[in-house]
């Protein structure tokens, strides 16, 4: 079984300036998530796609060697992900003349995680036979009794959700997907644009290592974690 890492990084953020090169410790954000892949030694090649030299250069340096140079058009603010994953899928397995069975992309953006994490979120794919999988944890508020909305001047419950339920105990579990792991076989990725499949499997992470960049407070954050 061939097992191929993808690590995307953009240049562009609108929430955090160049988050993906922000230091830490001395390092530059993206080398934590390299440095998790190296040393899982689970995959048969990794890559890091990105529209900046700057990244690429980076991810050299730090002991990638696949880089691909992403298109403008997998680039933009509102480009969606899968695309940017499938396009190293096929760009890899053009260069390296092999076929992948398992991609996992790893979020720059989610340093947290543990090398353990990645491992077991592969066994669990494995073990349920899943066509892929998504990282979770879970949901600090109940979106079935917390979740408001501004209507028409006014302030009122999301009435489809909160409808019947008198207290928090009576919602269901809810979890809030983390952004950090993401697993695919490769049929599943070549076929289809959505991580909701039919056996979608999930890997449920504590809190404490699902914290996802975004802004400032996340990094500040997450760098008291690392630190």
């Amino acid at each position: 079984m061939k097992i191929l890492c993808t690590i995307c990084a953009r240049k562009g953020s609108k929430g955090l300036k160049n988050k993906n090169i922000r230091k830490i410790k001395g390092k530059h954000l993206i080398y934590y998530t390299i440095k998790q892949a190296l040393k899982s030694k689970i995959f048969d090649e990794i890559v890091v796609s990105s529209d900046s030299k700057t990244i690429l250069d980076l991810s050299k340096k730090y002991g990638v060697q696949n880089l691909i140079l992403r298109k403008k058009k997998l680039a933009r603010d509102n480009s969606p992900k899968i695309p940017v994953i499938r396009n190293c899928l096929e760009e890899v397995e053009k260069s390296k003349k092999k076929k992948f069975d398992i991609i996992i992309d790893l979020d720059v953006t989610a340093p947290l995680r543990k090398i353990s994490d990645i491992k077991k979120a592969f066994i669990k794919l494995k073990k349920e036979k899943a066509p892929n999988l998504f990282s979770a944890c879970n949901s600090r508020r109940n979106p079935y009794f917390n979740a408001v909305e501004w209507k028409n001047g006014k302030i009122k419950p999301v009435i489809n959700l909160m409808k019947k339920l008198t207290s928090r105990q009576q919602a269901p579990n809810v979890f809030d997907m983390n952004a950090s792991i993401y697993i695919w076989t490769r049929k599943a990725l070549l076929n289809f644009n959505t991580v909701f499949l039919n056996k979608t499997a999930m890997y449920i992470m504590p809190e404490k290592r699902s914290i996802d960049i975004d802004n400032e407070f996340d990094f500040k954050v997450v760098s008291k974690f690392l630190k």
